[in-house]
Formats: structure tokens, sequence, C-alpha cells
């Protein structure tokens, strides 16, 4: 069994590797310098783990689903996401990247874990909060794993209802779950070129190190935007001088999710 995640500031990761530790599966993120060719073909049974963007899968790993789909045909898939509140659909739209009957869904499941988004106050993830959501998360994923060996079924978010309420905002996130490229005028595709560096920045470069679409750049000593954010927030979670911002929403954070995650 392979486990292959996409995590931004943690919360997938962590998913991810509680799931592979449990079931003696290989996690390995897919930004990893890995033969994933090589590593999809010699696993029947692929666990993927990311996190939910306006109920709607990542453009960083609806990218790299679509590079591999050939090595993808006919693998039985496990599908974990992670979420702060309720994303509708947001294990079942994975598969909306498929042709129907060349992959088979086992297993799917939802799991809310603290948010990252460090502009909104009402969702500070404090220690005890972060605390709470893990003790839940790994109960949950015990439960799981004893379903996945009885061989039980779960398709957490499949019904007609889930879908119904994830399309609300998938749509407005990314339009047609079924393309990968994000429609024209959707919050995805402008918040690609969503990036602002503020005054306070210092061009430390750690930025351009952690961001997983290479889109950030020093030049010349100024911190430049190359317009391919995937909106993942780990630039802004990790400048030590909150001096980034995303997604069009400049209102610089008050909290920062990887500070507190470590402290743990």
């Amino acid at each position: 069994m392979l486990t292959l995640y996409f995590s931004a500031t943690g919360n997938s990761k962590y998913i991810a590797e509680l799931f592979s530790k449990e079931m003696n599966a290989k996690p390995i993120s897919i930004e990893e310098d890995a033969n994933f060719t090589q590593e999809i073909k010699e696993h029947d049974t692929i666990a993927f783990c990311y996190p939910i963007y306006g109920s709607r899968v990542p453009r960083i790993l609806r990218e790299f689903v679509v590079k591999y789909m050939g090595e993808l045909s006919g693998k039985k898939l496990i599908i974990f996401v992670t979420q702060v509140a309720f994303s509708g659909d947001g294990a079942r739209v994975f598969t909306d990247m498929f042709w129907e009957g060349t992959i088979e869904v086992i297993y799917a499941e939802h799991f809310k874990m603290p948010s990252n988004v460090g502009n909104v106050p009402l969702w500070k993830p404090t220690k005890r909060r972060v605390q709470r959501y893990l003790a839940r998360a790994e109960a949950k994923m015990a439960r799981t794993c004893d379903n996945i060996r009885e061989g039980i079924v779960v398709k957490r978010g499949f019904s007609r209802f889930s879908q119904f309420l994830g399309n609300i905002q998938g749509r407005a996130w990314q339009g047609n779950s079924k393309e990968p490229a994000p429609a024209k005028f959707s919050a995805e595709q402008m918040a690609k070129t969503g990036v602002k560096i503020h005054r306070q920045c210092t061009a430390c470069n750690i930025c351009v190190a952690v961001c997983p679409m290479k889109n950030l750049e020093n030049c010349q000593g100024a911190i430049k935007a190359k317009g391919d954010c995937t909106v993942c927030y780990r630039c802004v979670n990790r400048c030590p001088h909150r001096a980034i911002t995303v997604m069009r929403f400049h209102r610089r954070p008050r909290w920062q999710y990887i500070a507190i995650y470590n402290r743990m």
C-alpha cells in the first residue's frame, strides 16, 4: 500500500503518516523527488491525502494526478481529506478527474483539522483546540483502519446531497471539477496572481524555499511572485515577519499555524 499526500502546513501530512504507520504503507509527499511512476506501478492500493480548498482538490494535486493518470488507472484508491469544517463531497470530487471504471474507491473519509488561515481570528487554533482536533483524528483513523482491514467500505461525501453542498462553493472556487485547470473567472484562477508582498518583508528567502509551486523568487533583493499560487498558505504561515498574503485577502495574519503546531 502506498500513501501519496500534499500537505501545506502539516495537517494532511499528520493524517497520511497516521494511516501509513497503522497500515504499514509507504508515505511519500508529492513534492518529493521520487520515481512516482515506479512507486505507483509497484502498489495495488494507493491512499491519497490532501487538504480541501473550496470543496475542490488543490490545483497542485490535480496537476500531479493528470501527470500520472496512466499509472493510476486500474488501482484501488483510499481518499482522505482534511478540512476545517464541512466540505460536502471533498473526497468524492477527487474521482471526477478519472474516467468511470478506471479506478475503484474502497474507502473515503473526511478529517476535521485546525485552520491555517491566519487572517481569520475566529479560526485561531489554540494549543488546547489543536490537541482536541488531533485526538479526534487519531480515534477516527483507528476506526478507519479497522474498517479497511475488515473490508468495510465507507465513502464519505459520495451522496447526492453531499455533492450538491460541495458544488455550491466548489463551482465558485474552481469551476467544473472534471477539468484540471481552474475556470477563467473562478476564485482559484484569480488567486494565482493574488500574492502580495508587504513592506515588512526582509527578503529572507524562507517563502522562496517553502513554496511548493516555485512561485516566489528573489529579484535583486526583493521577493516577487510569478503568478502561479496554489493557495496553500505555507508562505503566509512561515514568514517570520508576516509580510506575505495570498488570495487577494491582504489583511496581514494575526497568527501563524505552523508555530502553534510545532510547539506541541
